[in-house]
């Protein structure tokens, strides 16, 4: 009998070091996931498409006698539901944080898939921070697509990993990037256009993402950050001052919810209360609670300060501005690279939370979130009616694993699960 186990054992071995290694997977769910973190059932499609935005001010380039202008090109990865009956699984090609080391990712998405047929779904758009790329953020926009919706995450052009260049490009094009790629979605024509309900539009942002998602939504800036000798040149920024026309005209009906993850730019004045207010779409805060980039104190304060709409701030307790939105670390990160003086690792991950388990928390709030605001869904409101501390949660069920009339522990977490986060709400005017 011994033997035999043996041998089984040994085969069993065998058969598993025969399998493929996985290539930097995106698309990890861990056991202890929360409610509506793993994949949805619709099977997923991606393509790559090539956007351009004719006679934008070229930032770089500008002096204080000259603004020259130029078609601003942007590279988006478009995630979709697939036709019935397409396969699952599929590859990235993307850049490190080097600009020039290439990676490989796998994920459950078919390249180039036939999209769905007889239904229409709901658009998000997904902007990355200073650098990063499109990819930076692909599990998000793989997992809400396998749940009925469009994803498309921009290259903004300037600040990827392999052009990066002056920060004031990033400080004037962000919002309008993503409005612009909005409009080019909504043109789409053939198959992939007719399944996509641009009327009905949510954003997610990243750091810098999330500056131009917060300026999109309503928040204007201050006087003084148009001004600023290290931002955009020649008071450029002048664009988006709160209560400026040019401001209120970038707004657009369409957006009906933001996601902030890590939102740099209340740190460096870039708001006042005035800006903050004006603030006018659903928002869902997500930050890690000792961010010392876009600095956790200043997110707070946008949490405090953004009194035209409902929002929650979702805290990672101690981690830093990595929280919830990189991709796990590629496992070329892991080792220095010509060209940084840190291990690109440190630009993805966090010293105290697991990447995966950020990211799995991240796709089960951004889930309920875009549900509630995007499809309507009000049974996506008790993932909201949440203690503060999830620390504090009591675990109170009956003999059916039922909720009793004591149970305060986290809606979609399984006990000990929310460990180390926190949910705070306002309601507008709040």
């Amino acid at each position: 009998m011994t033997q035999i186990k043996t041998l089984a054992t040994a085969a069993t071995l065998s058969s598993i070091m025969a399998l493929p290694a996985l290539a930097n997977p995106i698309d990890q769910v861990r056991p202890d996931a929360p409610e509506l973190a793993p994949y949805g059932t619709l099977p997923i499609g991606v393509q790559t498409m090539q956007f351009n935005n004719p006679g934008q001010i070229d930032v770089v380039n500008t002096t204080d006698s000259d603004e020259p202008t130029y078609d601003r090109n942007l590279t988006v990865e478009v995630w979709y539901p697939a036709a019935e009956g397409t396969e699952p699984g599929g590859e990235y090609t993307a850049i490190l944080r080097d600009g020039k080391t290439e990676v490989t990712l796998t994920g459950r998405a078919a390249r180039d898939a036939a999209p769905a047929e007889g239904e229409t779904y709901p658009l998000i758009v997904i902007s990355h921070g200073y650098p990063g790329n499109r990819f930076l953020m692909s599990h998000l926009g793989e997992n809400l697509a396998s749940k009925g919706y469009v994803t498309v995450s921009i290259d903004h052009a300037d600040s990827t990993y392999s052009d990066q260049a002056a920060f004031g490009s990033t400080l004037l094009n962000r919002p309008i990037d993503q409005r612009f790629v909005i409009d080019q979605m909504a043109a789409l024509d053939g198959d992939l256009g007719a399944i996509i309900d641009s009327d009905v539009v949510g954003v997610i942002g990243y750091s810098m993402g999330g500056y131009g998602a917060l300026i999109f939504g309503g928040a204007g800036v201050t006087q003084a950050a148009t001004e600023y000798s290290w931002g955009t040149p020649n008071g450029l920024l002048k664009a988006h001052l709160a209560g400026s026309e040019s401001h209120e005209a970038l707004i657009d009906e369409r957006v009906k919810a933001i996601i902030a993850i890590g939102p740099w730019g209340k740190n460096a004045g870039f708001w006042g209360a005035e800006g903050m207010a004006g603030l006018r779409k659903p928002t869902l805060l997500m930050a890690g609670g000792s961010d010392d980039v876009s600095v956790y104190d200043a997110i707070r304060t946008i949490f405090e300060e953004t009194v035209g709409t409902d929002r929650h701030l979702l805290t990672f307790n101690h981690a830093n501005h990595n929280a919830a939105a990189p991709m796990p670390a590629p496992k070329e990160s892991w080792e220095p690279v010509d060209g940084l003086d840190f291990l690109p690792f440190e630009h993805y991950a966090d010293a105290v939370w697991d990447t995966t388990r950020m990211n799995n928390i991240a796709q089960h709030f951004a889930t309920a979130f875009m549900d509630l605001h995007l499809k309507g869904d009000s049974a996506k409101r008790p993932y909201f009616d949440l203690i503060t501390n999830a620390d504090e949660g009591v675990i109170a069920l009956d003999e059916e694993a039922k909720p009793t009339e004591d149970h305060t522990y986290w809606t979609g977490f399984a006990p000990r699960t929310a460990a180390g986060l926190r949910f705070e709400s306002k309601a507008k005017g709040e």
